[in-house]
């Protein structure tokens, strides 16, 4: 039996000498496979980091329960004070240094209120909440708070390292590489998969068995199939991903103004102006709530008036338990309750309330957003696990594990195309060149107007693309020199 030193050329992840010039056909699927290697092998990392940290972030919630239930649960009691004595009761825990700017009434018995407030030492989007027993005023808890989810310390520093690896800003460009490239790669596997399929269809091989083609071909096996299985998993979070991305997310948010797709938000400032909503907030680093600024001054709330302003919003359109109130953070400006449940039934109607007439001046309600809108709520809270409860994050966590196992095995079979008999080479060569000089003229333009167009949607992208190409050249015109 003859023992080979590599799998059979005929690999679709196997090397193979270079086709004929004059052969056009097949020239697509060599240069998917190319585009396919170069992005796993140099992208590879960022994607496991950012999956095995999505994987981590997706058991948040319960493990949030866990760790904070002395701050987030409270006895159950026959009867509860109003928010009045609640909020005077964290006002005088806090001996009145920090600002108000919201609250979160208990949502169900056996729950605390939180009453979350500006002041010094806090960071971008980040609140002081002061739990509070709703039945005894009791202060159960005093922590730091994250976005608009209200995201506690450990739920916080997994996020962060999910979004910048605790980098700030140029961490970031991290996650927006993984997010833009896991699509792509993706692709590009579906299409080689079926390249692969077409060809079996067509043309029977026999190859000899030995073990280390068998080890091959099962890691190729169970990377394609799990792949097969996770493509419209790792499309969707490649797609959602990239919307909270610092270039590519910018785009987004520019295409979706231009279409008038944004979300709807109540008018807050009483003279008639409002400012669009973000519904990204509380998920990797945006807005954090209606923190005065220095431009701003802070207006000091009413305890009292937290009370009638909720009395009001539930007979207009809140009615639910998940609710936030938010006082004026300047003067001139209305108080707002919003919804927040994000689990489905998706429930963030707004209304916006003058405190000095207690006169509703605007509202929102979900069932008007338009569809753009309302698919882009339903893909952020999917994304994020909220959107499905339990189900939703165990679906997140199997489709982050496959995606880690893939990249895993990625870097197995390079290893295992290593050619043993070539001295010092301890990982396997790069896939044939030679596609685009192959590919009719029609097909050269059809790439380079494809790699443009998401070149200038995804910027990072773009230039992580130009960087490969460059890459490419340069080995080409190595191994030419040396033959």
């Amino acid at each position: 039996m003859t023992t080979m030193t590599r799998p059979p050329v005929d690999e679709p992840h196997a090397d193979g000498p270079p086709p004929k010039p004059n052969q056009s056909r097949g020239w697509f699927p060599q240069l998917l496979l190319r585009l396919h290697f170069y992005a796993a092998i140099f992208v590879g990392p960022f994607i496991l980091v950012a999956a095995t940290s999505g994987a981590l972030y997706a058991l948040t919630p319960q493990l949030e329960q866990l760790v904070y239930a002395e701050q987030l649960h409270a006895p159950e009691a026959d009867e509860y004070l109003p928010l009045a004595d609640q909020i005077e009761a964290a006002n005088a825990y806090t001996k009145g240094q920090d600002t108000i700017v919201a609250v979160r009434p208990a949502p169900n018995p056996g729950d605390t209120t939180r009453v979350m407030y500006t002041g010094d030492g806090l960071g971008e989007s980040e609140t002081r909440a002061v739990f509070v027993d709703p039945a005894t005023a009791q202060i159960r808890g005093d922590l730091t708070a994250y976005g608009t989810s209200g995201a506690l310390p450990l739920r916080t520093w997994i996020d962060q390292l999910h979004r910048n690896l605790h980098l700030g800003e140029v961490g970031r460009l991290y996650s927006e590489l993984a997010a833009s490239w896991l699509g792509v790669i993706a692709l590009a596997g579906l299409g080689l998969w079926i390249a692969r399929i077409r060809k079996a269809r067509t043309k029977k091989d026999f190859v000899r068995p030995n073990n280390r083609a068998k080890g091959y071909r099962r890691i190729l096996s169970w990377h394609t199939s799990t792949g097969i299985w996770l493509f419209v998993g790792a499309l969707f979070l490649s797609a959602t991903g990239i919307t909270w991305s610092q270039y590519g997310g910018g785009n987004v948010g520019t295409i979706r103004a231009a279409f008038d797709w944004s979300t709807p938000s109540v008018t807050t400032d009483l003279s008639g102006e409002s400012a669009p909503a973000d519904e990204h907030a509380g998920h990797s680093g945006h807005g954090g709530g209606a923190a005065p600024t220095s431009d701003s001054p802070a207006v000091t709330a009413n305890p009292a008036t937290f009370d009638a302003v909720l009395s009001i919003a539930r007979e207009v359109n809140v009615n639910t338990g998940l609710v936030e109130i938010k006082p004026p953070a300047t003067a001139g400006t209305a108080w707002v309750v919003q919804e927040i449940q994000r689990s489905f039934p998706t429930e963030v109607d707004a209304v916006a309330i003058d405190g000095q007439t207690m006169q509703v001046t605007d509202r929102v309600d979900f069932k008007d957003f338009n569809l753009a809108a309302k698919l882009t709520r339903w893909g952020i809270d999917t994304h994020m696990g909220s959107m499905f409860g339990l189900p939703n994050q165990l679906l997140l966590f199997a489709l982050a594990s496959g995606i880690i196992a893939m990249v895993v095995w990625g870097y197995v079979m390079w290893w295992q195309r290593r050619p043993t008999r070539e001295p010092g080479r301890i990982v396997g060569r790069t896939p044939a060149r030679g596609a685009l000089r192959r590919a009719p003229w029609w097909g050269i333009v059809a790439v380079l107007v494809v790699a443009a167009g998401i070149g200038t949607l995804l910027p990072l992208l773009g230039i992580s693309l130009a960087a490969f190409v460059v890459v490419d050249v340069l080995i080409g015109l190595r191994h030419r020199k040396a033959a």
